[in-house]
């Protein structure tokens, strides 16, 4: 191993010393549609800066903005990555973990490895890859039931029910369970809809999933097998996409590409537009490439791997392919860089805070490769006539401590039949449920 390389191993280890400084910026100043982007710095290896894991206190709860309360809607999950709520109120709670993945050869994917698996989520007993059933019949927050749902799943992300039809995205395949209202366990075989992009590598293996308006399609989002094509674009074959499903038949098309890591599908209610949240690329500077929401276009393309926020090209990625670059789209909306945005929720109630409303909840689940820890919060973004409209507000923090160590990280966000939000925290391994301090005073 070269000396760089032990240096940068070093910097990962001792976390932040002054010796390893990467200059990291203001996360603030990359937020909304004209992110600052600053030059282009690459490294042998990216600095790191891992935030361990030390969890929730008994009676510690996240910071909520004035107006809000939070409390632990459910505890003892294994991995909560996604949220569901289902049309009687019921929450479908995703427990997942990563798929074993291809094996690693490179001894930068060594290092990596290594140092990413400082941030897993803890307290793994390998009661996950399933989903647990909440039942809040009188909505005060305290679910009368919590149960399995559904069990032996392989690394589900995505839920979406159109009519009797429950379908869940594990890393591999969307699969079809028959479901009837009031049902709080499915012990029916599921059926295979079509499957998706997954193993040997799987880079990322978490599958959203949203079902159209009307029902007739399901939209899944496939991330990349890289950061940036190391692999080769044929190790890409249909990932960094959205594929659009038609639930009558299984037949799939890619509906956009170009998104690295979409999550968080939603349909915008106002326009009807479907949205994401996109984790970009890394290794090209603490404060590149923003993380962003968008938009997204029937047959757009959105840059990766080629070039970044419209026209900004990778030097990375060979060969150059300049005719994709001159159609990247520009996403709507940054978050700022390596905020890992995963979750997203658009807000149609009353229940909360006249400030939430009309907009959507983020849930970021924060930064591994940058000195200054960003995101690790759910913010909301206010949108007007179907577009966001100004800053991003931060709801829930406190995710980190005051050492920069981590009680839990947000993942999917959802609202509730009372309009109470939702967060999946999979590091801390509960669900937190906020809602408005004052009810009655938020319905004027």
């Amino acid at each position: 191993m070269t000396s760089a390389m032990i240096r940068a191993l070093l910097c990962a280890s001792l976390l932040g010393l002054a010796g390893c400084n990467d200059g990291s910026g203001d996360p603030n100043v990359q937020v909304g549609a004209n992110p600052a982007l600053p030059e282009i710095q690459q490294y042998l290896l990216p600095p790191v800066h891992i935030a361990r894991i030390v969890g929730w206190r008994k009676d510690e709860t996240p910071t909520v903005a004035q107006g809000l309360q939070a409390k632990a809607f459910a505890t003892g999950l294994q991995h909560p990555r996604s949220l569901y709520v289902l049309p009687n109120g019921d929450v479908l709670v995703v427990e997942s973990k990563a798929p074993k993945g291809a094996p690693i050869k490179r001894p930068k994917e060594v290092v990596m490895g290594f140092i990413e698996s400082w941030a897993t989520s803890g307290g793994d007993s390998g009661a996950s890859n399933r989903i647990t059933l909440l039942r809040d019949s009188n909505g005060d927050g305290v679910p009368e039931t919590q149960s399995v749902f559904l069990d032996h799943l392989n690394s589900p992300f995505g839920v979406a029910l159109v009519g009797n039809d429950l379908y869940v995205a594990n890393t591999d395949a969307i699969v079809r369970y028959p479901y009837t209202e009031g049902n709080t366990k499915i012990t029916a075989p599921g059926t295979v809809l079509t499957p998706l992009p997954g193993g040997p590598i799987n880079h990322h293996w978490t599958k959203s999933l949203v079902a159209s308006p009307d029902g007739s399609k399901l939209y899944a989002g496939v991330g990349s097998n890289s950061n940036a094509a190391e692999r080769g674009m044929e190790a890409e074959h249909n990932r960094a996409a959205i594929l659009e499903v038609d639930r009558a038949s299984g037949r799939w098309r890619v509906f956009a590409s170009g998104l690295r890591n979409p999550n968080g599908l939603s349909f915008e209610p106002q326009t009807g537009a479907l949205w994401t949240v996109v984790n970009e690329r890394d290794e090209l500077g603490p404060d590149l490439v923003p993380d962003y929401m968008t938009s997204v276009k029937d047959g757009g393309f959105y840059g990766w791997p080629y070039s970044y926020f419209g026209q900004h090209v990778d030097p990375r990625v060979k060969p150059e392919r300049p005719d994709l670059v001159a159609k990247a789209i520009v996403p709507d909306y940054a978050l700022s860089s390596h905020v890992a945005p995963l979750g997203l929720a658009f807000n149609t109630g009353i229940s909360l805070p006249a400030a939430y409303r009309g907009g959507a909840f983020v849930g970021e689940h924060g930064s591994w490769n940058r000195q200054v820890l960003s995101g690790y919060k759910v913010v909301f973004v206010p949108f007007t006539d179907g577009k966001p409209s100004g800053p991003p507000q931060d709801v829930v923090t406190g995710f980190l401590n005051s050492d920069n160590k981590v009680r839990g990280r947000p993942v999917g966000v959802a609202i509730d039949k009372t309009g109470a939000l939702l967060v999946a925290d999979d590091s801390g391994n509960t669900v937190w449920r906020v809602s408005a301090t004052h009810p009655q005073l938020t319905q004027r």
